[in-house]
């Protein structure tokens, strides 16, 4: 776990919980490999014609990207725009 705010690849957002627009190139590294698996799914699993198993296949794949934001990082709260 990074101990040091600049450490993170994911920064909190500023209102809100959750996690904003990565700042590092690790964390778009990740959000770039994130944006090519969903369009892979869109081009093998053809989601009109299969729709639970893309869903699943999205649902997944977003849940990967959670943990790693999660794991890399600042920890989430509710932010009230101080801090």
């Amino acid at each position: 776990m990074p101990t040091n705010s600049n450490e993170y690849w994911f920064p909190a957002k500023r209102y809100g919980w959750g996690w904003g627009l990565p700042s590092r190139w690790q964390g778009w590294v990740v959000l770039t490999i994130y944006a090519v698996l969903l369009a892979a799914g869109i081009v093998g699993l053809h989601p009109g014609r299969t729709q639970s198993s893309f869903a699943l296949y999205v649902l997944g794949v977003t849940a990967l990207l959670v943990l790693v934001c999660w794991w890399k990082g600042e920890p989430p709260r509710w932010r009230w725009g101080r801090d």
